[in-house]
């Protein structure tokens, strides 16, 4: 009787340490999949990615009705005022100064209507002082370098050949004055660049070159195919098509 018993303690025993692995590697496995969903979704571009890039195209296209509704999300995604100014100054040398000058008087109102219902939005920090001591033309060439991880020692371009003012224009201004503001990072700020090409279109190369830089800094393929569909939903349809044809041949000359 007594050798019964203990069987049958033996077998409870036995059965609870089942039990107990297959409980952890059911716990394991779920965990790996929630770690694998969670990697997944930092593929993605965050709230104020997308809002950056809504933005930036609505900006450049013009359309102003929409573009009130993009800086209220955008602003309820955690951008503050400062970072969506700075994306309107940022993308006038691309597109412009009459869209970015309309952007933020657009953005004036959506402030001022905002502050009459007492909604409080956050500034943001300021851009800090340039303490660097080199030209500016020697700066902007140290920041195009850091942008594309290269050395920019070759021949110049055949437009910068034919119209040398142009590249010092280029390397002073906009990645000196520009690309030095801290209020946006590279990410940031090549997310508003490549935002703005695709939506004003037919400037292939030059969108090509900046999807490239984006994957240089560590924007992913899928986060750059979601751009390109964030921007799609407010540009011409065969834009975003020659924008996605950009990006899958850019892609496909990684492989």
């Amino acid at each position: 009787m007594r050798k019964i018993e203990n069987n049958s303690l033996k077998m409870k025993q036995l059965k609870t340490i089942v039990i107990a692995i297959i409980t952890t590697v059911f716990l394991g496995f779920t965990n790996d999949v929630k770690a694998q969903s969670n990697a997944g979704t930092t593929m993605n571009l965050d709230a104020e990615q997308q809002s950056i890039v809504t933005i930036a195209s609505l900006t450049a296209k013009g359309d102003l009705e929409n573009l009130e509704t993009a800086l209220v999300e955008g602003l309820e995604a955690g951008l503050t005022i400062n970072e969506i100014k700075e994306v309107m100054v940022h993308l006038y040398a691309y597109c412009g100064f009459p869209r970015s000058l309309h952007g933020l008087r657009t953005f004036i109102k959506v402030l001022d209507e905002r502050k009459a219902k007492g909604i409080v939005d956050a500034l943001g920090a300021e851009a800090a002082p340039i303490e660097d001591k080199r030209t500016k033309y020697e700066r902007g060439k140290a920041n195009l370098e850091a942008l594309v991880q290269a050395k920019l020692d070759g021949p110049p371009a055949d437009y910068a050949q034919f119209a040398p003012i142009i590249e010092v224009f280029l390397k002073e201004h906009l990645f000196a004055d520009i690309f030095d503001r801290d209020i946006l990072d590279y990410q940031q700020r090549e997310l508003v660049t490549v935002s703005v090409l695709a939506t004003i279109g037919d400037v292939e190369p030059m969108l090509r070159s900046h999807m490239n830089i984006c994957l240089i800094q560590g924007i992913t393929p899928a986060q750059l195919e979601e751009l390109v569909d964030v921007a799609g939903k407010n540009v011409d349809q065969a834009k975003i098509e020659s924008a996605k044809e950009v990006l899958n041949e850019l892609l496909e000359s990684k492989k």
